[in-house]
């Protein structure tokens, strides 16, 4: 729709400091290996927000109640997270606006500010779950209560000021370093629990006995809603610009598109892989033994715990999980900080240094954390479900971001060659309908 008071962005850059920073090799030198390592980077930064502690929840209680069986639906998730990934890598490369400015050109006024309304919450529903997930983490690590905890993560601002000082292109080194340790830690204990790899394989297939069982089709609910989220699809639409190339040459734009898109499926499998090993932990350590887990210490105790997990009980192993959720909590804020800049510059055309940015969004997301933390009080039970309706936030933020940009994608003036075919459009519909009603059967559930 078009109407007064559209956002000109003709000569507006998606985040500016970011866009078209580093340089990449010319389309006719250097080898596969040599131009897909130039690419890679923004895929970890948007796998990132595919680890964050409410895929860590859903992950592990998946595996504790119903052992390996919801791998199909992990799996399922992210082949899904594949198909929108790569519709907003499209837009980023070949329009070279991001999805808020995109939409913000199409849309009046009003609908601009409602849809900025909508996503600015949602981006503290993302800012919500790291802060919780780093808040355990300290609790758990170091005995720190939660509210001190949750006020330490107002000093989070250093640590994005400090990422940024070093230039776009080591933040995503320091990013993909973390996903590698976090990867490693829960590699160690998976192997260390010995699990059934045949049975492995056996959740990997989809089961009708699934929708049929209500326990089970919520909890998968739980796992597509914590996997798709809408702050992704912003950052890698801006993330996509970040390389430096001709966008005047088809060739070049050909080759950005190929590579951005490996970049993006190699990390988003990557993320596949951690959550796999959350529910493969959950499944094999606390199956058997009836203790479903609710909550992070579950995890946490039992892993230190003989009477829990036998022989494999080691502090060790129970220390670098709190350590791998404290890492993954400090990281998100990198993410949260760059999508909610994508969404108020695209939408309002505010532009703020980020570290204002980071504070700001820190400090409105801490507000009704307290609240609720000094009506209630300061427990884990009380903070992690805050992330189930942190998940439920950003359910509702899901439509009003997938069907903009499955529509964006498939606009013939706005793509040119790059235009989605029929059927990757009417894929991306069905998709998004498929998502919005379980959504929605997600939320009257809780």
């Amino acid at each position: 729709m078009s109407g007064a008071g559209q956002v000109k962005i003709d000569d507006k850059k998606s985040l500016d400091e970011i866009n078209q920073s580093v340089a990449v090799p010319s389309v006719y030198e250097t080898s596969f290996v040599q131009k897909f390592l130039a690419y890679s980077g923004p895929g970890a930064l948007v796998a990132v927000g595919y680890m964050d502690p409410g895929n860590w929840l859903t992950s592990l209680s998946g595996g504790s109640q119903y052992r390996y069986k919801l791998l199909a639906v992990l799996l399922l998730s992210i082949l899904v997270a594949m198909f929108m990934q790569t519709l907003a890598i499209k837009l980023g490369v070949v329009a070279r606006q991001d999805l808020a400015q995109a939409i913000a050109a199409k849309v009046s006024k009003p609908v601009r500010y409602g849809l900025w309304l909508i996503n600015e919450v949602a981006m503290m529903a993302t800012d919500m779950t790291g802060v919780v997930g780093t808040s355990i983490a300290l609790m758990l690590l170091f005995g720190l209560p939660l509210i001190y905890g949750i006020l330490l993560t107002i000093l989070d601002v250093l640590m994005v000021l400090l990422f940024l000082r070093f230039g776009h292109r080591r933040i995503e080194f320091i990013v993909l370093t973390a996903i590698m340790i976090v990867g490693v830690i829960f590699g160690i204990e998976v192997f260390r629990a010995h699990p059934e790899f045949a049975a492995i394989l056996n959740g990997l297939v989809p089961s009708s006995q699934i929708l049929m069982h209500h326990s089970e089709l919520i909890l998968s609910l739980g796992i597509i809603g914590a996997t798709i989220m809408p702050h992704n699809v912003y950052l890698h639409s801006s993330l996509a610009q970040s390389r430096r190339y001709d966008y005047h040459d088809p060739k070049q734009v050909n080759e950005a598109l190929r590579f951005a898109k490996w970049d993006s499926n190699v990390h988003l499998v990557a993320a596949f892989i951690i959550n796999a090993l959350l529910l493969i932990l959950g499944g094999t350590l606390f199956f058997h033994t009836g203790n479903h887990l609710a909550a992070f210490r579950d995890v946490y105790e039992g892993l230190k715990s003989p009477a829990v997990v036998g022989g494999l009980a080691s502090p060790l192993m129970s220390t670098l999980f709190a350590f791998a959720l404290l890492i993954t909590g400090l990281i998100s804020s990198i993410t949260s900080t760059l999508s909610g800049q994508i969404v108020m510059e695209g939408y309002l055309n505010i532009r703020l240094p980020l570290w204002e940015r980071r504070l700001l969004t820190r400090f409105v997301t801490l507000i009704p954390i307290l609240i609720i933390g000094f009506i209630v009080g300061f427990n884990e039970q009380t903070f992690e479900q805050m992330i189930v309706f942190a998940q439920i936030a950003l359910s509702i933020a899901l439509p009003f971001t997938l069907y903009p940009m499955v529509a964006l994608t498939a606009n013939r003036k706005l793509m040119g060659e790059h235009v989605s075919p029929w059927w990757i459009t009417t894929c991306g519909y069905i998709l998004t309908t498929i998502i919005t009603v379980l959504n929605v059967q997600f939320m009257f559930s809780v």
